[in-house]
C-alpha cells in the first residue's frame, strides 16, 4: 500500500442510517467536509464490486469483540480503542466533548499512520505498527 493512493471509508456493525448530529457538528467545527456523510453498514464493503481494502481498523471496542465480515483481499486488521462518543452520558457539553476527544484521538492516530516509513507498509510490519499506534502515549 502506498500513501499516495490511500482512501478511507467508514462503516459499522450497527448503523443508524444517518450520521449522529454531534459528529457532523464536531467535524464541521474542525473544518472537515460533511456533505453526504451517513451511517452505513460494513456489509456495503463485502460484496462484489467493492473497493479492495489493504487495512481495516476497528475503533469501537464493541466492534472489536464482534465477528467481522470476511473482507475481500484479506486486508490487515487492527484495533484502535476509541471510546464511542455516541455512548457518552452527562451534560450536553460533556457529551459534545466526548465527540471532540474521539476526533482528536483519530486525527492523532491517522497522522502517526501516515507518518510511517514506506517499509512499514509491508503487510506483516503494518499490523504491528498500526497496533502500536493504539498503544502510543501520543495517540491517547
Amino acid at each position: 500500500m502506498r500513501r499516495e493512493r490511500l482512501r478511507a471509508f467508514s462503516a459499522g456493525s450497527h448503523p443508524e442510517g444517518q450520521a449522529h448530529p454531534l459528529t457532523l457538528q464536531v467535524l464541521e467545527s474542525a473544518g472537515l467536509a460533511t456533505a453526504n456523510l451517513r451511517s452505513k453498514s460494513w456489509d456495503e464493503f463485502t460484496g462484489a464490486g467493492v473497493p479492495e481494502m489493504d487495512l481495516i481498523i476497528t475503533v469501537c471496542d464493541r466492534a472489536a469483540g464482534e465477528t467481522c465480515p470476511t473482507w475481500p483481499g484479506h486486508p490487515v486488521t487492527a484495533h484502535w480503542s476509541i471510546p464511542d462518543p455516541a455512548a457518552a452520558t452527562g451534560t450536553p457539553e460533556q457529551i459534545r466533548k466526548a465527540f471532540s476527544v474521539a476526533l482528536q484521538m483519530l486525527q492523532q492516530r491517522i497522522s502517526l499512520l501516515l507518518a510511517l516509513r514506506p517499509e512499514a507498509w509491508d503487510r506483516l510490519a503494518m499490523k504491528t505498527r498500526v497496533e502500536q499506534i493504539d498503544q502510543s502515549p501520543s495517540a491517547t
